[in-house]
């Protein structure tokens, strides 16, 4: 009981709108290094430096099977870490990841290019490395946020300035590389390896940018925006091991209905920005127009920043769980003209339209997330006595890991079927309508089976309500 006790007097502990601010700040170095990896690895190692397909995919499979290890392992870890009286408990990991994810930006492109084989174990490398300090980091930061902010108002506030920086994160990470690397694929047959060398350099820029926004952003966080409050020593003590911790995550049905939806989500949003530069390039026609793929998915973004209030009042009338069903609805209706755009000049500009109305539905998305599964670890506190955010997040964070998996799954079978297992440019009408499938398609299944479980989230109404109560 005494670690709810220390909870009930943090929400008692009063935020400052600076406070608040420095906090939200944690998602910068968050969402850009993931987003990043998300819109430039795929479309680098396939089309600038000539994978196989079949190849690249099994690298993200080998990927997921370390998540399998990893992000549970450092989720529980961190559950299992005794708070340090200088650094504090998860501010401590926050210091040892942040210099490691600015460097792998730039390491993430500096492949060196001899054959294939050699390209293919170069890219399994970097990207478990990447995964190991992003892990580091970001299950740290969800696994502080509901510690710091224990009620669902603290949360909400504080979750408008965190996803306001998501937001910019995702801007940064989608058009600053635009503006760099142009345009952001070979569009000649047969590329020299000069050019082949342009383009690495111009990935690398690009890296290395984003790594030094990531490590300042990184250092004002650790600095300003984390406070801890000590942890009892019966507290640490009471916290279940490893495979104790893992068992409760996966025996809670709630909790797994939660991430089942969250991956679906995450496989959407994923299979989008990893294959829209590919999309603009062939579908839309934006060859020498790299910029506008950045500039599409920057009005997205300010657009779902703009909707975040309208969500957060959205959900406190009608709750949480049934407001984001609702943005999900929404998402499904607006990824359809996807399907109706080409390059023909009187139809391709639209395509910038088209991707800025997904911030409609995308800020939903945002926003709904973190509140569900902080009510989640909520309702495993109050029945346990215990708060095991870390481990929670840990969990969820390798389950949702397989979105990636199963959009670069999607990706590889349908490219190969469509006869571009190798990166070709000036693609035929079948690679085409493949593109025009992976972007519409097969979100919009993810997104209803995300709805489906959704339906069935008990934490909603009534149950909700006995739970806060019993909180208190």
């Amino acid at each position: 009981m005494s670690q709810l006790k220390s909870q009930n007097e943090a929400s008692n502990e009063s935020y400052t709108l600076k406070d608040r601010i420095f906090f939200g700040i944690s998602a910068i170095p968050d969402q850009l290094t993931y987003q990043s990896f998300t819109l430039l690895v795929f479309t680098y190692y396939f089309a600038v430096i000539g994978l196989d397909v079949l190849l690249v995919m099994t690298c993200y499979i080998i990927w997921g099977v370390w998540n399998a290890v990893n992000d549970p392992v450092l989720g529980a870890l961190s559950d299992r870490t005794r708070f340090k009286k200088r650094f504090g408990k998860r501010k401590f990991y926050f210091i040892i990841s942040i210099i490691p994810l600015s460097l792998i930006m730039v390491l993430l492109f500096s492949v060196p290019i001899t054959n294939s084989f050699i390209e293919f174990i170069y890219f399994i490398i970097v990207i478990l490395t990447f995964e190991l300090v992003y892990t580091m980091y970001s299950v740290n930061v969800n696994a502080i946020f509901p510690e710091m902010f224990p009620t669902e108002n603290e949360r909400a506030k504080t979750n408008i300035f965190i996803k306001g920086f998501t937001v910019i994160a995702v801007i940064c990470a989608s058009l600053l590389p635009t503006i760099i690397i142009s345009p952001m694929v070979p569009v000649e047959q047969n590329p020299s390896v000069e050019t082949i060398l342009h383009f690495r350099s111009m990935y690398i820029i690009a890296g290395l940018i984003l790594g030094v926004i990531i490590l300042l952003t990184g250092i004002l966080f650790i600095s300003k925006g984390v406070r801890e409050k000590e942890e009892h020593l019966e507290d640490f003590e009471n916290r279940p091991k490893f495979f104790e911790s893992l068992k409760f995550c996966l025996k809670n049905k709630t909790f797994l209905k939660f991430t089942v939806a969250n991956m679906c989500i995450w496989y959407c949003f994923t299979t989008l920005l990893t294959i829209f530069p590919l999309y603009c390039t062939w579908v839309l026609g934006y060859k020498e127009e790299s910029m506008l793929i950045g500039i599409a998915l920057m009005l997205a973004l300010i657009v779902a920043a703009l909707v975040l209030p309208m969500y957060k009042k959205i959900g406190q009338k009608i709750g949480m769980r049934n407001g984001l069903i609702l943005a999900e609805v929404l998402w499904i209706g607006l990824l359809f003209p996807f399907i109706l755009l080409n390059n023909d000049p009187n139809i391709r500009m639209f395509g910038i339209l088209v991707t800025a109305s997904q911030g409609l539905a995308l800020g939903g998305a945002l926003f709904y997330v973190d509140i569900l599964i902080g009510d989640v670890i909520d309702a495993d506190e109050v029945q346990f006595g215990m708060k095991r955010s870390a481990s929670y997040y840990g969990v969820n964070a390798f389950i949702h890991r397989f979105s990636q998996i199963f959009s670069m799954i999607t990706i590889g079978l349908i490219f190969s079927g469509t006869g571009w297992s190798q990166y070709q440019p000036n693609p035929g009408a079948n690679i085409l309508l493949g593109l025009k499938s992976i972007i519409f398609l097969f979100p919009a299944i993810a997104l209803i089976i995300s709805i489906l479980c959704l339906k069935s989230f008990e934490l909603h109404g009534q149950k909700l309500k006995e739970m806060r109560e019993k909180k208190q």
